[in-house]
């Protein structure tokens, strides 16, 4: 017979007093502020418009989890930092995770186990995945009262480490890592995710942008026909395919370049005049902007070449414009998520109502009372 009970144990005294623990803290939570995504969710509709174009193979008899249900704890639990689909094994009983997926904390039925949802996640044939791509592209179109005037587009790839062997992975000598290499595509005025599309650990070449740019283009002028839009990236997308596809289409286009020795002599009128200014002005900084037009060995045309030069004290560089550094108001997803989701919370269930306690030590207190009224639907 085995016990799997915890036995409590201790820690240092404090002024003379005995410290012990055990985990007899009763249904606590450690992701209290997954309620927040769950409304934002709802408001959005966006695991009711994912289900409505991914493929249900079940035989309905035995359908226990709908697929809306297994979406909404997936995405839950990634927001959550559990990208691990294993993690739901856990997670399924969580009395957060359950109330957020629409569930009673107590007694409502636990949610989907890791072999549920990886079902789930290797059941799309490929036409299926760029449904749901488009899902999320039209997402971020409705979050606009109208068809804007214009938009610009950053795309950007990332590194996604892999531990092991998953198919499609690859090795990058760049990041020295086996991994994927997905792209991102993000609104650069809204900061919102556009389209994300999970690839191979290798460097896109010219015909897999331009694919990609002609699908997302493609799909953006299903809805809106005058928008203007301007495509942001660094070299790894300054392919002739892409640019001469953008031109072509009237799809403006800011890509990064490789510095070169032709491109430097042909600004090195400006940059020489900007690193003497920098010393006789004895500057810590001078940066300047020219243009010139260029023409590299795999482009059949000229084109137009900005380049940013920077003078310091250690020398001059020519730099391509990067995007502008986001304020503390758009902070990135991982701060958001340990100051608003990852707060612990004891969910209690009684026949009338569920009360989440919140730490009334919580730092971000004031903020969380006002987030729920600003994530209440919006009215028809």
């Amino acid at each position: 017979m085995t016990d799997d009970t915890i036995l409590p144990f201790s820690f240092p005294a404090v002024h003379a007093k005995k410290v012990t623990a055990a985990f007899d803290g009763g249904r606590l939570t450690s992701n209290g502020g997954v309620m927040l995504l769950a409304m934002a969710e709802r408001r959005l509709g966006l695991a009711d418009n994912l289900a409505r174009v991914f493929p249900d193979r079940r035989d309905p008899t035995r359908v226990v989890h709908s697929l809306v249900d297994m979406f909404r704890a997936r995405m839950f639990a990634i927001c959550c930092g559990y990208e691990d689909a294993d993690d739901l094994d856990h997670l399924r009983s969580d009395p957060a995770f359950k109330l957020a997926c629409g569930r009673l904390p107590d007694t409502g039925r636990d949610l989907c186990s890791q072999p549920t949802l990886s079902r789930l996640e290797n059941a799309p044939r490929l036409r299926d995945v760029i449904r749901l791509t488009y899902i999320l592209v039209d997402a971020w179109m409705d979050s606009y009262p109208r068809e804007p005037a214009s938009v610009t587009l950053d795309i950007d790839d990332t590194c996604d480490v892999v531990h092991g062997h998953q198919q499609l992975s690859l090795f990058n000598a760049h990041y020295d890592e086996r991994c994927f290499l997905p792209i991102h595509v993000y609104d650069t005025e809204k900061s919102r995710p556009v389209a994300v599309v999970l690839r191979p650990g290798k460097t896109p070449g010219g015909v897999e942008v331009r694919a990609l740019l002609r699908r997302l283009v493609r799909h953006i002028r299903t809805r809106w026909h005058n928008t203007r839009i301007t495509f942001r990236g660094d070299g790894h997308y300054a392919r002739p395919e892409a640019m001469a596809w953008c031109e072509t289409n009237g799809i403006d286009y800011i890509f990064g370049l490789s510095g070169t020795k032709p491109l430097a002599r042909k600004v090195d009128e400006v940059a020489d005049d900007i690193r003497t200014r920098r010393a006789i002005e004895n500057l810590p900084v001078l940066r300047g902007y020219t243009e010139t037009r260029h023409k590299a060995k795999s482009w059949d045309r000229e084109r137009r070449t900005v380049a940013r030069i920077e003078a310091t004290m250690l020398g001059l560089t020519v730099r391509d414009a990067i995007p502008k550094a986001r304020e503390l108001a758009a902070a990135e997803f991982a701060r958001l998520r340990l100051r608003l989701l990852k707060i612990a919370a004891r969910v209690v269930e009684t026949t009338s109502r569920i009360r989440l306690a919140f730490a009334a030590a919580c730092p971000e207190a004031d903020l969380i009372c006002g987030l729920p009224g600003a994530l209440l639907p919006l009215g028809p």
